[in-house]
């Protein structure tokens, strides 16, 4: 049985030389990896950057809030209160099948300092959670739109103490209300992580400026 899930694998790489550098990018609940696939020609990455984009798609399972339909998600969400109660297991079990696609990019040659976790909605909790508590530096963590579920739950790891954070919310979100964004950055700031936060006049949603800015972000990042 193949361990890794499956993905879709979008490359930029202008100069066709060997890809050294990795993004892992999560989609939303009911979404696939499919989701963020045309946004990549559209971030301005340098030319002289070789990047595997990977973005898996999530396993099919009962989501309870929609009840109980069975759709592609990370986790079952159990209510959707400001707490947001979540199958914590099926997180961590998520977060293993990230830390698998980083193992393999890792073994393809990519050293796990040149490897972004990203995330969107849910795929960002999960995001969250893989880069917080991974034991090697990555180069950092983008969060679309989302909320940090299991901050009692991780094993914060101080080899990604420094590592650049880079939150991003809709002032008009209806799903994940932007409150949680910014909890999350405040919880970050105060366990002294280096966390940037932008928000934009959208709802549950990605932009063209905020596009663009995360073009710039991952250039930095990954330079």
């Amino acid at each position: 049985m193949n361990k890794y899930l499956d993905v879709v694998i979008v490359e930029h790489n202008p100069s066709q030389k060997k890809i050294d550098r990795a993004v892992i990018w999560l989609h939303g609940l009911g979404a696939s990896g499919h989701d963020f696939e045309p946004v990549v020609p559209q971030l301005g990455l340098a030319d002289g950057m070789a990047v595997r984009f990977i973005f898996p798609h999530a396993p099919n399972r009962p989501v309870t809030v929609n009840g109980g339909m069975v759709m592609p998600a990370w986790y079952d969400i159990l209510e959707m209160s400001l707490e947001r109660k979540v199958d914590i297991a099926q997180i961590e079990e998520s977060s293993q099948q990230i830390h698998d696609l980083i193992a393999r990019e890792i073994e393809r040659g990519v050293k796990p300092a040149h490897i972004v976790i990203a995330g969107f909605s849910q795929g960002g909790a999960v995001a969250y959670h893989v880069a917080l508590s991974y034991p090697q530096r990555l180069a950092g963590l983008m969060a679309l739109s989302t909320y940090l579920a299991t901050n009692d739950n991780i094993d914060y790891n101080e080899a990604n103490k420094d590592m650049p954070i880079l939150i991003e919310h809709g002032t008009h979100d209806p799903v994940v209300p932007a409150i949680l964004g910014e909890q999350a950055k405040r919880l970050l700031s105060e366990e002294g992580y280096n966390v940037a936060y932008h928000t934009y006049p959208m709802a549950h949603q990605v932009c063209m400026p905020q596009i663009q800015n995360i073009g710039k972000w991952m250039n930095k990042v990954l330079a």
